[in-house]
């Protein structure tokens, strides 16, 4: 006799479980605990079967008896439905896991894997492009779902406002994440590859410097009668002789110079190339830094802040130093003082890999680029002194 809800609320559990038919092989199982199970007994392949089909009352008898017949639909297609609800509840569960696999969740996954070998500063700058530039268009969309054109949209708001070569930056960084996502198994291809395509392209936009020899001997006056901050005037004094980057003359430190061997080696961990670097210093280098070690030896660094002397000056210091004398950014940058060196040099004759070496340059093979640097360094010393004695020549004609 099939059930009614009257029966079904009605039955009270005993000390063994009861269990009352609806027909069809559909059953309520009652425990003695109280709780009421839905139950369908069904054979498939000659094997007697048993499936859950919820617990009462949150399934009714006439949802029970809908389930019943949804089961005996597959049963006629030969589907075990038993293995069809299996098959649903894992299908159900990785589109879960999708939904919650945002791209903020990845890039963060991928964040945390990346940045112990990057520098705190570097680490702040890489999370606030994704918190405050990516994040806020697709951070809460589901990785697996998103398209190039959702990633092209996020990056874009930077294009719009003029930021090309940030827009370039976002497009390199989420092609990052995008490429981890994918060999890690939350995408199944690089869904940021060829961003860089639909963007504006970035003008190259050469440093501005002097080549000219009597506009350069003008600049070394300039640099000489400039009356500011200790730090800068000598920094400006020193930096063309040994034409490093902004960085690396900026944060030197006196550990790093050996007067006795007339030579300043610049660790690798400062160097962009990450190798160390050595620089001859000319005599004229040497009495600079005489001079010099009266006002700041006792520190740490060769040029400490004006505001601290737990740090070095900023390239803004310098720049600004250039401006009041007078060079506006079209003419010369700080940067420019490594492309002067560089033209002159080739323009005396000097071979091109000593200058090159000099300038520590990229060498794509490591173990050539040691040897060629260690094998250019006595070449590299002549060159240096007599590029100071060239400077002091054109300063001393613009008298």
């Amino acid at each position: 006799m099939p059930l009614t809800d009257t029966a079904i609320r009605a039955v009270k559990p005993t000390a063994k479980a009861t269990k009352l038919f609806d027909g069809g092989g559909l059953y309520l199982e009652v425990a003695p605990s109280g709780g009421k199970w839905w139950r369908l007994k069904y054979r498939f392949q000659g094997k007697e079967k048993r499936i859950s089909l919820g617990t009462y009352p949150a399934v009714g008898l006439k949802d029970a008896r809908e389930r019943r017949e949804q089961a005996k639909k597959l049963l006629a297609q030969g589907i075990d439905p038993s293995a069809h609800k299996q098959e649903a509840k894992a299908a159900a569960a990785v589109v879960e896991q999708e939904q919650a696999t945002t791209f903020e969740v990845v890039a963060r996954e991928w964040f945390s894997k990346k940045k112990a070998a990057w520098k705190p500063v570097h680490q702040k700058k890489i999370l606030s492009r994704l918190e405050n530039q990516i994040f806020p268009f697709i951070g809460d969309r589901p990785f697996s779902l998103l398209e190039p054109a959702d990633i092209l949209a996020a990056i874009q708001n930077a294009e719009a406002r003029g930021a090309i070569v940030t827009a370039h930056r976002l497009a390199q960084l989420c092609g990052q994440v995008s490429r981890y996502a994918r060999i890690v198994g939350h995408t199944r291809y690089d869904v940021a590859a060829g961003l860089a395509e639909a963007l504006t392209p970035v003008q190259t936009n050469h440093y501005a410097t002097i080549t000219d020899p009597a506009e350069v001997g003008h600049l070394l006056k300039a640099i000489d009668e400039y009356a500011g901050e200790p730090s800068i005037c000598f920094a400006l004094k020193i930096l063309p002789f040994v034409f490093v980057r902004s960085v690396e003359l900026r944060g030197a430190e006196w550990n790093e110079i050996d007067i006795d061997a007339a030579e300043w080696t610049i660790p690798a961990e400062r160097m962009k190339m990450k190798r160390p670097h050595v620089v001859p210093l000319a005599g004229q280098v040497l009495a600079l830094l005489d001079n010099l070690r009266a006002l700041t030896g006792e520190g740490r660094y060769l040029f400490p802040s004006l505001y601290s002397a737990s740090r070095h000056i900023s390239d803004v210091g310098l720049l600004n130093a250039l401006r009041r004398m007078g060079y506006a950014k079209g003419v010369m940058t700080i940067h420019g003082f490594r492309s002067m060196a560089s033209t002159l040099l080739n323009e005396q004759g000097y071979r091109a890999d000593v200058i090159e070496a000099q300038l520590a340059h990229g060498e794509k093979n490591a173990i050539r680029a040691a040897y060629n640097h260690a094998e250019y360094l006595p070449e590299r010393r002549r060159m240096m002194q007599k590029w100071a004695d060239y400077l002091d020549e054109l300063k001393a004609n613009n008298n």
